[in-house]
């Protein structure tokens, strides 16, 4: 014998319910929480202030001349961008000019197969003011800890407006020792001589295990 339509109502209620749900869910990014550590928020690295300036509004058109090279890495992988904070490599074993090559300083060699290359793009990048002597901070999710910072700032003459990273662009300005598991880590930076725009290059390596992480942030030294 045939159901009545309202016996039958509440199972179709439910079944269009969970159609919505999963349709709905089709439209969020997926937020890799294997990737969910860390990266330099201040002065903002590239990834984490494109996501910062338009993770709220990354379909917005204006983007493209307001900002043309989160734009450009929005277009390139928006996966990347909302993982802002999964740009490592593992097993460098502290061999980093070996394992990052020229050109891919930003991307960490092409880290995550190569999720983060419109990170190495040449460009007018959003640059953050700073000083001489400024403070690096560093925001990690997953309280990691670090084995040490590495800092770097572009020899004076670099333009990153024109020029692609390379390693003799670099100057080592501040090698930490060991950081304990925390969310939040400041490096004091104390340098001279610096004037105009410039990359500051920090390499985190983590604690947990053998971890690095390789963050470009655009300066304009004041």
């Amino acid at each position: 014998m045939q159901r009545p339509e309202s016996a039958r109502q509440p199972r179709w209620t439910i079944r269009a319910l969970v159609l919505l749900i999963t349709a709905m869910m089709a439209l969020v990014p997926w937020f890799d929480t294997a990737s969910a550590h860390g990266s330099v928020i201040d002065p903002a690295s590239r990834v984490y202030g494109c996501h910062q300036r338009w993770g709220n509004d990354h379909l917005n058109p204006n983007m493209q001349q307001q900002d043309p090279m989160c734009w450009q890495a929005w277009q390139a992988n928006a996966n990347a961008m909302w993982n802002w904070n999964g740009l490592y490599r593992n097993g460098v074993g502290g061999n980093h000019q070996a394992a990052v090559p020229n050109g891919q300083l930003c991307s960490g060699g092409h880290a995550e197969g190569g999720r983060y290359n419109a990170m190495d793009a040449v460009g007018n990048w959003k640059a953050t003011t700073i000083s001489n002597n400024f403070t690096i901070k560093l925001y990690d999710q997953a309280s990691h800890g670090a084995d040490y910072f590495k800092v770097y700032i572009t020899r004076q003459g670099f333009n990153p407006i024109t020029q692609s990273l390379t390693w003799n662009d670099l100057q080592l300005v501040t090698t930490t020792g060991r950081y304990g598991q925390s969310q939040n880590y400041s490096i004091t930076v104390n340098t001279s001589g610096h004037s105009g725009r410039a990359i500051v290059y920090t390499i985190w390596q983590a604690s947990h295990m053998d971890q690095a992480y390789y963050i470009c942030s655009d300066v304009n030294f004041a």
